[in-house]
């Protein structure tokens, strides 16, 4: 595995496909999603040119950030994120892009109040309607957006979804577009929060081009930087 080489295909591929759609390349973020990864790894990642990684656990998460694995790169919270592991993970991120529920924004707000901080987040949106997979629907996403704006030590900064896995190129474009729909209608709703809604999170290894061609600002790429994740359990 030749990390160097695999970042910068990846970054080639995004530029081409924002050029493809009219867009600045430099207006997609590049977030290496570093599930499974050793701190080694992820050193080597960062020193590849990747500016962001986003963690799926709280456990690996808070491992690596004890061991200064991430240092030279921002880090993000992209996994699904339990109420009772709020306080592990606000504050110790950049941003957490999936908050999916009135329940789990609170805990958020509630614990960057103790900490005397306001926390940038995503709202998470199940653009499927998949049963397996967390996010609000796109019907309840204005009040959880409203609520997360009248949330002074929650800061919106937009949408995250994972669509369904890609079955091929163009799968998920009717889904990547619904998103950029409904965070174009969000934004039109935050006046009071528009000038920070800046970041729209879709698109992973499989269909990342697609998503940067729907709009993605970020895009979450795991495999094709580090090629298959090894089983949970397998030594490292």
């Amino acid at each position: 595995m030749d990390l160097t080489q695999n970042v910068k295909a990846v970054q080639e591929k995004i530029a081409a496909a924002a050029r493809a759609a009219g867009r600045d390349p430099g207006e997609i973020t590049l977030c290496a999603a570093t599930k499974v990864q050793t701190d080694e790894t992820i050193r080597a990642v960062i020193a590849a040119g990747v500016p962001v990684c986003g963690e799926n656990r709280v456990q690996e998460l808070t491992a690596h950030l004890d061991a200064g694995a991430y240092a030279g790169a921002q880090v993000h919270f992209i996994g699904h994120l339990q109420t009772n592991k709020v306080r592990q993970v606000v504050g110790r991120v950049a941003l957490i892009h999936s908050v999916d529920s009135e329940h789990l924004l609170r805990a958020i707000h509630r614990q960057a109040e103790k900490l005397g901080i306001v926390q940038d987040i995503l709202l998470e949106v199940n653009v499927a309607g998949e049963e397996s997979k967390g996010g609000c629907t796109p019907e309840a996403l204005p009040a959880l957006a409203e609520l997360a704006q009248k949330s002074g030590c929650v800061r919106l900064r937009g949408l995250m979804a994972i669509p369904p896995v890609s079955t091929g190129l163009g799968a998920n474009r009717k889904y990547f577009s619904q998103m950029r729909n409904l965070f174009v209608d969000i934004m039109k709703k935050m006046s009071d929060n528009q000038d920070v809604m800046d970041c729209l999170s879709m698109g992973m290894s499989a269909d990342f081009e697609d998503a940067v061609a729907e709009g993605a600002t970020l895009v979450r790429v795991g495999t094709a930087l580090f090629g298959p994740r090894p089983p949970l359990g397998t030594p490292r």
